[in-house]
């Protein structure tokens, strides 16, 4: 064998040594590092994942006790409750601004009743707000009644930006009359305008509470707003209540 042939042989026998290694120790190696770098990638998603879902838990926790104010504020436009005296408290305020008499209110299927005796009766549509029918009845001028039928239309509306601004029960306005009358005794010249409007005014259903349960500090069945913060991200409609 000549000295060429022992140098060829010597490479060959390295090269089939260095090819063993690398199959038997780097490749195995580089298969874990490979599983590994897959194993950090996934764990890396999963970290941004739950952190995003912090972000929108921490998020909406700090949104809890406006939207809970909001829905409170609700109950103003929409009781759990007929709440009469309270609509006929309104009513004669809003008037009094206006410097409108308010002569009475009748009741949906019963008689005529005064401004302060009212009983209302309610019907109760399935899966809707229980509705509440009226006839009220208000004495002045053209004018003033104008502006009072406008002040109960807008006891509850909708502003552009999408807040609710509350001041007064929520009033669906079916129909206005108005009729013309003539004072008697000393202002027997005196003319003015009898303004009849039918309404329907709405309580909750009989099955649904106002805040199904919730409390200032959390969602029904939690136990804390936090721990109920990983349904809704959106932010609810705001309510505003004008005294």
């Amino acid at each position: 064998m000549t000295s060429r042939d022992r140098i060829v042989l010597t490479v060959v026998a390295t090269l089939v040594i260095l090819g063993a290694a690398w199959f038997m120790l780097v490749a195995p190696e580089r298969e874990k590092a490979s599983k590994l770098d897959a194993r950090i990638t996934a764990a890396g998603a999963q970290l941004s994942t739950a952190e995003g879902e912090l972000a929108n838990a921490r998020g909406a926790e700090a949104r809890y006790s406006t939207a809970y104010a909001s829905i409170v504020s609700l109950g103003k436009a929409v009781p759990p409750g007929q709440e009469v005296p309270s609509l006929v408290y309104q009513l004669d305020q809003a008037s009094n601004q206006k410097h409108v008499e308010f002569s009475s209110v009748t009741s949906g299927g019963s008689g005529a009743a005064s401004a302060s005796s009212a009983t209302p009766a309610a019907s109760v549509t399935p899966a809707a707000f229980t509705q509440m029918p009226f006839t009220f009845v208000f004495n002045g001028s053209f004018f003033d009644l104008y502006h009072l039928f406008q002040q109960l239309n807008r006891f509850t509306e909708r502003t552009p930006s999408g807040v609710l601004q509350i001041s007064g029960r929520l009033l669906t306005i079916q129909g206005v009359k108005l009729a013309q009358v003539t004072a008697s005794g000393n202002e027997a010249s005196k003319e003015g305008l009898s303004g009849t409007i039918t309404a329907t005014a709405y309580v909750l259903p009989p099955s649904q509470g106002l805040t199904a349960g919730a409390t200032s500090t959390g969602p029904a069945g939690a136990g804390s707003p936090a721990s109920a913060t990983s349904s809704p991200t959106t932010t609810p409609a705001i309510a505003r209540v004008t005294p």
